[in-house]
């Protein structure tokens, strides 16, 4: 039976909280990565701790937005980290899209579509005309094109989504309820992957508390 695959979200610069989150959700009954966004890559020891981490999959959540040549260049300053997946922003345009796929080697490079914290209030507020939808259905017709390896998007949009790329898919926005915290499209683990995505990341709801328990909290939720 194919295992559920999770990122967690370890959103914090402290290591020793990064320990305690990676001892305490080994599993074998569900796949586990782990995504280390800005917070901690910008830590003092962050990058040096990602550096020694073995036999893990590892989540670079650079979100990289800039110009193709400052994207490829990042990409190159990092691959000594061997990271497996790598996250740009799919609004960097298709040139830097296609210069980052270019240099990204083994590390899968993810196109980020529309952040779940946006909502079409928050679109109209920044400019685009378009609703989430259509934007982000917009975006993986240009992830597409400039052949990335995966997406991330809520998994509100993982079933239009999915329709027109066919490689991985990665939602963040996963709740078990009413309690959204800043993101504004969210969805339950089991909704997101009957939607049709492939890895759900998750973080407060299983890093915040009693991490092992969290785990299988998840994991008989997941099991209903």
């Amino acid at each position: 039976m194919k295992k559920n695959k999770i990122f967690v979200a370890c959103d914090s610069n402290n290591i020793s909280k990064i320990k305690e989150i990676i001892n305490n959700t080994q599993s074998s009954k569900i796949e586990i990565g782990y995504k280390f966004g800005l917070e901690f890559l910008n830590s003092k020891n962050g990058r040096n701790f990602i550096s020694k981490l073995k036999s893990k999959i590892i989540f670079a959540d650079l979100k990289i937005h800039d110009i193709p040549n400052t994207c490829a260049s990042a990409i190159k300053a990092i691959k000594d980290l061997k990271v497996n997946y790598l996250t740009i922003h799919i609004s960097s345009g298709l040139e830097a899209l296609k210069a980052a796929k270019k240099v990204s080697g083994k590390t899968k490079l993810i196109g980020v579509t529309t952040l779940t914290s946006l909502n079409n209030k928050a679109l109209k507020e920044i400019g685009f005309d378009k609703d989430v939808k259509k934007l982000v259905l917009h975006q993986t017709r240009l992830a597409k094109k400039a052949k990335l390896d995966a997406i991330v998007c809520s998994p509100q949009e993982t079933k239009i989504v999915k329709k027109i790329f066919k490689k991985e898919i990665i939602t963040p926005g996963i709740r078990y309820n009413s309690k959204t915290n800043d993101q504004k499209r969210t969805l339950t683990p089991i909704q997101a992957y009957k939607n049709g995505s492939d890895w759900l990341v998750i973080g407060r709801p299983i890093t915040k508390g009693n991490i092992k328990r969290n785990l299988q909290i998840l994991i008989d939720h997941l099991s209903q």
